[in-house]
């Protein structure tokens, strides 16, 4: 995931992510939530890339145009993502939850 922001000043997410794989050719990624409103910070993703929750519940996505939408996510039921989306994902349950993001880097 880029950690680019849309504004140049936007603030770094609270959510917590763990690299597990990192080559030429692929970047794994778990994004941990710890709370409710941890987020991951704007972002816009350089690189096609498929996310696995980690938990049935919501994440709320706050879009470029200043709009809030909500996703919801079905424990290892995984969906794919072009490049070019730009975005910061926010926690919208009252509990931890978690996803794997595996990026595609070529």
């Amino acid at each position: 995931m880029c950690s680019d922001d849309k504004t140049g000043d936007a603030k770094p997410g609270t959510a917590q992510p763990t690299v597990f794989i990192d080559n030429d050719r692929t970047r794994v990624t778990e994004w941990r939530f710890k709370r409710k409103g941890d987020n991951t910070g704007w972002h816009r993703h350089e690189y096609d890339y498929v996310v696995v929750p980690l938990f049935d519940g919501v994440l709320e996505i706050d879009l470029p145009d200043g709009s809030r939408t909500t996703a919801q996510l079905q424990n290892g039921v995984p969906y794919f993502r072009e490049v070019g989306v730009e975005h910061d994902v926010i926690n919208g349950n009252d509990f931890e939850c978690a996803f794997v993001e595996v990026e595609f880097l070529r």
